[in-house]
């Protein structure tokens, strides 16, 4: 297969591909808004630069091959931004796949010989294809990292740690609690306990809409958490529903304190921390 012919192209007409390539680029781009013009005529010549370094002392099969790390960290780069912009997959890859055209326009004009040009066409199709999925990969990749750290975000936000009186945290919970969310829920519990010096913690339950066995456990490992820092926790929320389900289920709660609501709760927890709530004598 004579692949020498693509770094050759490559050398001797570079500045042709990139002005044939731009306008490439610029016909299939309807979202031209999204990216600014001057920034993706730098992103093309970078590309072909990297492009006509790996042609000439790398594998044109193998684009994971060390001769292709500049190519690969860059095209991840250009997925990365256009990912964040709001580009879709589909659009990412266009900007590899559409420079297929003026490479192959330029193939058809230095290469007679049919055989020959068929296989420098077929090596090339192959190179370009692997670059452009690599694209889509890496789209797709940070898409994931963004939908990720919005989650975790989100759970952040929904577990928000109050303090209700000096020493006194309420922590209330809404939605089901699975393993990564008490991880979160735990850890900003304990941070509070340290930042606040707290001795109580009172577990909300009312927003969790069934309890299991899991969630049971969950919830234990937060008050064992929490009691290893030297808090107490007191569990509220208790339905009817939800306290019928933990005799179920056989759910030992020795030693944890259980109350109805958030107010039996705290009423409890001044009392432990020697303080009270007194009715002021009607007027």
């Amino acid at each position: 297969m004579s692949g020498s012919k693509i770094p050759e192209i490559l050398e001797t007409y570079e500045a042709d591909l990139l002005a044939e390539w731009h306008q490439e680029l610029a016909a299939s781009n309807a979202r031209k808004g999204l990216i600014k013009e001057a920034e993706l005529q730098e992103e093309c010549r970078e590309f072909l630069r990297l492009l006509r370094i790996a042609v000439q002392q790398g594998d044109l099969t193998n684009v994971q091959a060390t001769a292709w790390k500049e190519v690969r960290e860059m095209l991840m780069s250009v997925s990365r931004t256009r990912s964040q912009k709001g580009f879709t997959p589909s659009e990412t890859a266009v900007f590899v796949f559409s420079f297929k055209q003026p490479l192959f326009k330029r193939l058809r004009q230095q290469l007679q010989d049919p055989i020959e040009l068929g296989d420098v066409i077929w090596e090339a199709t192959v190179l370009l294809d692997q670059l452009g999925l690599l694209t889509v990969e890496a789209h797709q990749k940070t898409r994931e990292e963004i939908i990720l750290r919005q989650q975790e975000e989100m759970m952040e936000l929904s577990t928000p740690v109050v303090k209700l009186w000096d020493g006194i945290l309420a922590l209330p919970i809404i939605g089901t609690l699975d393993s990564a969310r008490t991880q979160v829920v735990m850890e900003s519990l304990l941070q509070k306990i340290v930042e606040t010096g707290s001795a109580i913690a009172i577990i909300d339950i009312t927003g969790v809409p069934t309890v299991d066995t899991l969630t049971a456990q969950h919830l234990l490992k937060t008050v064992t958490a929490a009691r290893l820092m030297g808090a107490d926790c007191i569990i509220s929320g208790i339905r009817p529903q939800i306290a019928q389900t933990i005799v179920y289920l056989g759910i030992d709660l020795t030693g944890v304190i259980t109350k109805a609501t958030l107010a039996d709760a705290l009423l409890v927890a001044l009392k432990q921390v020697g303080a009270a709530i007194n009715r002021l004598p009607a007027k």
